[in-house]
């Protein structure tokens, strides 16, 4: 199991949750994900900005193979492949890590994908990196199983999901010490270039809008099969 993290931006025309809901193109989506092994897909969009999350069951798929059909309603990235549009996004921390498909694999049947952004001060990248990891290695399973949050240039993506999954890891943390802070988000404020005229508790993490979410069977001939 390996989960992907991809962000990139919008530059056609309409909006992004028209163009992806449009019913053929959710066939076309759900016939790709079976056929490439993807499973448990979420878009989710800040205005402009997309933000891209999907499970690869065997080997890594990259979204050009998935959403095709963007073309050149995505923006170009510049400093990688040319025609490059979506860019992946650094795991920098997780609750937990796939072990195998079966034990990935969700307990709840009614949930919902739920993302959110934050914006980092450049200079304190490597002090949130620094603790983000102390507290995946010395809590591991410490939030909800599927909560992850990954970094490009210095905007923060959260991906987790409703209602959380609480479970035991059936693995250890890497770290033996118990350094992480009790004043948790008191440490962590300082990090952060707060949003503007945010909605109330949403001036450091603001809410995305899902735009789409597809699951696949794939899933569940992994988690028999593994």
């Amino acid at each position: 199991m390996i989960r992907c993290l991809f962000r990139a931006v919008w530059n056609g025309e309409g909006s992004p949750r028209s163009f992806f809901r449009a019913q053929e193109r959710e066939h076309s989506l759900a016939d790709a994900m079976e056929r490439l092994q993807i499973a448990n897909l979420s878009l989710f969009a800040d205005q402009e900005q997309l933000f891209l999350y999907y499970e690869c069951m065997d080997t890594p798929v990259l979204p050009e193979s998935l959403l095709a059909e963007t073309g050149e309603r995505l923006a170009e990235w510049p400093g990688g492949a040319p025609g490059r549009r979506w860019v992946p996004m650094t795991d920098i921390f997780h609750y937990q890590h796939p072990v195998s498909n079966s034990q990935w694999a969700r307990v709840h049947k009614e949930r919902t994908p739920y993302g959110r952004i934050a914006l980092l001060k450049p200079e304190q990248t490597a002090s949130y990196v620094y603790y983000h990891y102390q507290y995946q290695e010395e809590k591991p399973g410490d939030g909800d199983k599927y909560g992850m949050i990954g970094m490009h240039e210095n905007v923060l993506f959260f991906y987790s999901e409703l209602p959380e999954t609480i479970t035991p890891v059936l693995y250890e943390g890497r770290l033996k010490t118990s350094l992480k802070p009790e004043n948790w988000a008191k440490v962590m404020e300082p990090h952060f270039i707060k949003w503007e005229g945010a909605p109330v508790g949403q001036d450091i993490w603001r809410k995305l809008m899902l735009v789409l979410e597809v699951r696949c069977p794939a899933e569940r001939r992994g988690a028999q099969h593994a």
